[in-house]
């Protein structure tokens, strides 16, 4: 199949990053989007991972551009709240490496043995010895680190963002897209016409006959090209992911110096869990629910009972909720069988989704997209083989993704409502032995969590993830027999000695990053400076400072 012409079904998002990611790498082709002109937005915010700026260097975006068209933020870490027993507290996985030089060879490990040693040890403190970061993020603060305040921190890489989603699209369409060739299409798809190679053409509601060579579905969840058209299978990963549902609105400031924080907070709650996503102008919020433990009625009574609770940074009044707008949003966790099917791809909802926890709807969208130019970078033509390789590298990347958010309720011991005793009971393995051998699916998470994690006792900086998600659940991967094995396996050295060497390393780098984030600018402050300042209004001063 050789690919010169592409369509672009479906817009938001997921279609103008396609459209946008196409037309980089592929100046040359024709291609065109197409979208209806009454599509109803919810613009409650997104939180995404930091490989949107390995995507956003790729385009060739300036943050200072779509920054203050899309109301973005910076974003440093994840907080997952009350997800090991209720009110547990909260724990950070920060983006980014930790700082694990020192005293003999770093690892993970170190910090498990003080764990050991000093049971009192809080969880949140094994971010706070390992990342300088965590001084900036728990404080609301920002610093672009020239000066090596805070050792490794890179806020080139080691930072994502918060911005409205639907804004993001559009700007992306009237700002790079259009402007470098892409062809929009107004119309409604009305009709589609199949043959043996896939689709023969769309028809719009004007009429007109729409052809390609290559068609990609954006279409959201109906995903009407190759759920409709081609009839491919959905995998449901509803037995593995319990939610299917989520409220969501828009929450303006009451302080934003205080509220917009540089990180997503994930919080659990009776019957799911609710997000708080800090964009520049407002406070986006939601709810991940299931409903067979609850109706719509019931999740929304206590989102809003979250969102007056001190759970929030500053708790609303029920004047201040009722006078917000909610919606209710339906949703399928789980992926198509295949998601290149003859002459149709699906990107975004379309494809596949899992659900909200830890932001990974846009992160589909690129990394799919990544994987789709590869495949046609390839002298313009595709192969049956071509299809089957980006199939299962999409496969084998969605899923381990999908394990990955199971763990964070397989590891939860909550048990205070019939959904979280649900889920202690709940089978996550799909396979009666996936969590043990090491020859099923070695990028799976369960894999890595048994294997790696707690008999292999070490995990891979490059997959570092597991480690921070298990530590703030209360496991710990050193217990008295690794203890003993080690001081055996290196008799000249006493452990406890060293533990209580790299204890006085990081109060001391703790307390250094701790001065250095009370000087740096509040986030909003170094924000409002950098992106959002009017021209006019900006010095000399300014500059240097911020």
């Amino acid at each position: 199949m050789k690919v010169k012409k592409i369509v672009i079904v479906g817009g938001g998002s997921a279609g103008w990053m396609t459209a946008a990611t196409l037309i980089r790498k592929f100046p040359n082709h024709n291609i065109s989007l197409i979208e209806p002109s009454d599509i109803k937005t919810v613009g409650v915010g997104e939180s995404t991972l930091g490989g949107i700026r390995r995507w956003t260097r790729f385009i060739g975006l300036d943050e200072k551009d779509f920054f203050p068209a899309t109301d973005a933020s910076l974003k440093l870490s994840i907080k997952f709240t009350d997800f090991y027993k209720k009110d547990d507290g909260g724990f950070h996985y920060p983006f980014g490496k930790p700082l694990l030089d020192g005293p003999g060879t770093p690892s993970f490990n170190h910090w498990h043995f003080k764990k050991f040693f000093y049971p009192e040890t809080t969880k949140e403190d094994f971010v706070r010895c390992l990342f300088p970061a965590a001084a900036l993020f728990e404080n609301n603060r920002f610093n672009l680190n020239y000066f090596k305040d805070f050792d490794n921190f890179n806020p080139g890489n080691d930072v994502a963002y918060h911005f409205d989603a639907d804004k993001f699209g559009y700007w992306l369409k009237e700002n790079y897209c259009k402007p470098k060739g892409v062809m929009h299409i107004e119309g409604k798809v009305v009709d589609i016409k199949t043959n043996e190679d896939g689709i023969d053409y769309l028809t719009l509601d004007n009429g007109n006959n729409i052809t390609a060579d290559l068609f990609v579905d954006c279409t959201g969840f109906k995903s009407l090209l190759l759920a409709g058209a081609l009839e491919e299978p959905f995998d449901s990963m509803a037995e593995m992911l319990p939610n299917n549902r989520a409220w969501a609105t828009r929450i303006p400031y009451r302080n934003k110096d205080k509220e917009l924080e540089g990180f997503t907070n994930s919080t659990a709650i009776e019957n799911g869990w609710c997000w708080n996503i800090p964009s520049w102008e407002r406070l986006g919020a939601g709810y991940v629910y299931s409903d067979k433990f609850a109706t719509p009625e019931e999740a929304l009574e206590q989102f809003k009972n979250y969102l007056m609770s001190d759970k929030m940074v500053i708790p609303r009044t029920k004047e201040e909720i009722d006078s917000l707008e909610f919606r209710d949003i339906k949703f399928r966790v789980g992926i198509h069988n295949r998601t290149f099917v003859k002459n149709v791809v699906a990107i975004g909802l379309s494809a596949g989704f899992i659900e909200p926890l830890e932001s990974n709807g846009l992160y589909t969208v690129h990394e799919f997209l990544f994987k789709l130019i590869d495949t046609l970078d390839r002298g313009n033509e595709i192969s049956e083989f071509d299809r089957d390789m980006y199939n299962a590298s999409t496969q084998v990347m969605f899923r381990g993704f999908a394990k990955f958010v199971a763990l964070h309720y397989a590891l939860s011991h909550r048990d205070d409502t019939e959904y979280w005793k649900a889920i202690n009971r709940k089978h996550f393995a799909d396979k009666a032995d996936e969590m043990t051998s090491p020859y099923i699916d070695k990028s799976s998470s369960f894999y890595d969590m048994s294997i790696r994690y707690l008999d292999g006792w070490g995990h891979p900086i490059g997959n570092a993830g597991i480690t921070y998600i298990a530590t703030g659940m209360n496991v710990n991967m050193v217990n008295e027999q690794r203890a003993i094995q080690v001081q055996y396996e290196e008799p000249d050295l006493s452990i406890l000695e060293k533990t209580n060497e790299y204890c006085r390393l990081w109060e001391e780098r703790k307390a250094k990053w701790q001065r250095n984030a009370m000087n740096s600018p509040l986030l909003s402050e170094y924000l409002y400076h950098t992106f959002y300042k009017k021209d006019e209004d900006t010095n000399k001063e300014d500059m240097i400072q911020f």
